[in-house]
């Protein structure tokens, strides 16, 4: 019998992780919730809110406290979006993320923390350069 934490197979396993992808909509104009990463890979760069997953967290918790822990803000109803798995996103090895997305009607101000050296609201049309494949995650956001 397996102890809990113990492989109980012999293939390597990916890392998981939950990203929240919230947008404001103010006055016609429409932008996204970044923060500027504290850590490497892609330390300096912009990225949705998100991490990993606890071994004893559901979903969208993970994402909800990431989003918390990282930005400040609480409260945003977050739905699944989508799961971005693409080999090579990321380049501490196999990561699968499940994003999950959320609109507020004003910008609501973050406070950076946890692994985030700086929370700020970008205009989609105006946007920095991205870590990880978050371009294809914000586009994705976008378009539903």
């Amino acid at each position: 019998m397996a102890v809990q934490g113990e492989y109980v197979y012999d293939w390597p396993r990916p890392m998981v992780t939950a990203d929240a992808l919230v947008f404001a909509v103010c006055s016609g104009r429409k932008s996204v919730l970044l923060i500027k990463r504290g850590n490497e890979p892609f330390k300096g760069q912009w990225a949705v809110p998100g991490g990993f997953i606890e071994m004893d967290e559901e979903l969208e918790t993970a994402a909800a406290r990431e989003l918390y822990e990282e930005t400040g803000i609480e409260g945003i109803e977050l739905k699944q979006l989508h799961t971005f798995g693409t080999v090579g996103r990321d380049p501490r090895g196999r990561q699968i993320t499940i994003v999950f997305t959320g609109t507020v009607d004003k910008e609501i101000q973050p406070t950076a923390g946890d692994d985030a050296e700086i929370a700020n609201w970008f205009d989609i049309e105006d946007l920095p350069k991205l870590a990880f494949d978050h371009d294809k995650v914000i586009a994705m956001g976008i378009k539903n």
